[in-house]
């Protein structure tokens, strides 16, 4: 066998070798944790965390404390058929995918409904509500933390009508003590001169925290993590082999064993589990981004539009809107109709703005039909260790993911109900 910090040792003959599959901010965050908590650890990835190619490094960047709404929604439910036709839609679907896609999409919809959102919102919020203690708790003391940025968080709606239609919504915010302030139009403009005249109501959320650039903080994370020691190997790992003394296998044959193996590859972790017997239902739901570099003017904090589904964040020398979502599987090419309906829901919001250039990107969100993320270990699976699944708040609990790993991984009984998160309830 092969192992090691990076990948090139023996055996640990301690049995405090853990390896983390997946180096976006789960599995860094899940290694940095481990490593404190004195395992020796290695990331293996085919990318460098940070990089592009990493689902972490395209998000809006915020650290979404309040999210405790799942995906699916009634209006979701009702509306989507409609919204796939509709090429104004922030929702796209490659019909030749539609067949592969059913096994998920059917327990989706069976989680659309009120008795079943109000059931999901409860752990969602376990994972969300102190995501800004978490992010900082990881962060403090490293290069990461200089990318953390402060504020207000506001929704857009086109009327004050469009907000007050979510009844559901509000109830579930109100339960978790989230009741925004509401804006009016004056308002609105007071606080930015240059928003468009679409949006005549807002509400606004204080005490957020986003990211001048994402990939910069998951890549300042890891280079602080080698630096103190952590262990990373480039490769693809395409098989795990369960039990007291796991095993990776690389593509082209190289073995990496451990005491403990960390799924934490997020989209990708479906194939890995289905491997140890898991009938996971994952999906690789995909959002987009328009990055627009050197704007003649910037948010002040960042937007949620809630029409178009994306997210606006101010970010460094840059404004990232960011969202939508298409159906077409882990390796169907870009579609080029998400960021240009982007780019024009974009003159809605700031009908005024120019800049420099625009670049567009898409990453693969790792959904559960529950909105919930694979948590803990398996009977069926002894010795791996299951983290990925965050959906539209992947960078917000990935860092509590990580911590709940590293006390998994010693034995500690940690202070949330697990029982939500089960890798094995599907």
């Amino acid at each position: 066998m092969t192992g090691g910090p990076s990948g090139t040792g023996g055996q640990d003959p301690e049995g405090r070798h853990i390896v983390i599959v997946g180096g976006g901010i789960t599995g860094v965050s899940a290694a940095e944790w481990l490593r404190r908590d004195g395992w020796r650890t290695t990331i293996v990835d085919p990318i460098l965390p940070g990089d592009p190619g990493q689902t972490s490094f395209g998000n809006a960047g915020l650290i979404a404390r309040a999210s405790v709404m799942p995906v699916a929604t009634p209006a979701l439910a009702r509306k989507a058929p409609m919204m796939v036709l509709d090429p104004a839609s922030p929702l796209y679907l490659r019909w030749r995918y539609l067949p592969r896609l059913l096994p998920w999409l059917a327990p989706f919809l069976r989680n659309a409904t009120p008795a079943r959102i109000r059931a999901i919102a409860g752990p969602l919020s376990q994972l969300t509500f102190d995501a800004n203690d978490q992010h900082l708790a990881l962060a403090r003391g490293t290069g990461a933390e200089r990318f953390f940025c402060r504020g207000d968080y506001v929704s857009l709606f086109a009327t004050r009508a469009d907000y007050e239609a979510d009844t559901l919504g509000h109830e579930i915010r109100r339960r978790f003590d989230l009741e925004p302030e509401p804006l009016d139009r004056a308002q609105l403009i007071a606080r930015d001169p240059h928003l468009g005249p679409h949006y005549t109501f807002g509400t606004l959320m204080r005490d957020f925290t986003w990211l001048g650039s994402p990939g910069g903080y998951v890549a300042a994370l890891f280079d602080h993590y080698r630096r103190q020691g952590g262990g990373y190997r480039q490769g693809r790992v395409v098989a795990i082999r369960p039990g007291r003394a796991p095993e990776v296998t690389l593509e082209g044959g190289a073995v990496i064993g451990a005491a403990r193996v960390v799924l934490a590859a997020g989209a990708w972790s479906a194939r890995l589990s289905g491997g140890l017997g898991l009938r996971m239902r994952l999906e690789a739901e995909r959002g987009y981004h328009v990055m627009m570099q050197a704007p003649s003017f910037t948010a002040p904090h960042p937007y949620m539009v809630t029409d178009s589904k994306f997210v606006l964040t101010p970010m460094d020398g840059a404004l990232r809107a960011a969202g939508v979502v298409e159906f077409a599987g882990l390796d169907g090419p870009e579609d080029p109709a998400p960021p240009a309906f982007i780019a024009r829901a974009m003159r809605q919001v700031y009908p005024d703005l120019a800049f420099e250039t625009a670049t567009t990107w898409m990453g693969r969100r790792p959904t559960t039909p529950d909105s919930l993320p694979a948590l803990g270990e398996t009977t069926a699976a002894p010795g791996v260790l299951h983290a990925y699944g965050g959906q539209h708040v992947g960078l917000t609990i990935g860092p509590k993911l990580g911590r709940l790993v590293a006390d998994l991984a010693a034995g500690r009984r940690p202070n949330i109900d697990l029982a939500p998160y089960r890798p094995d309830r599907f």
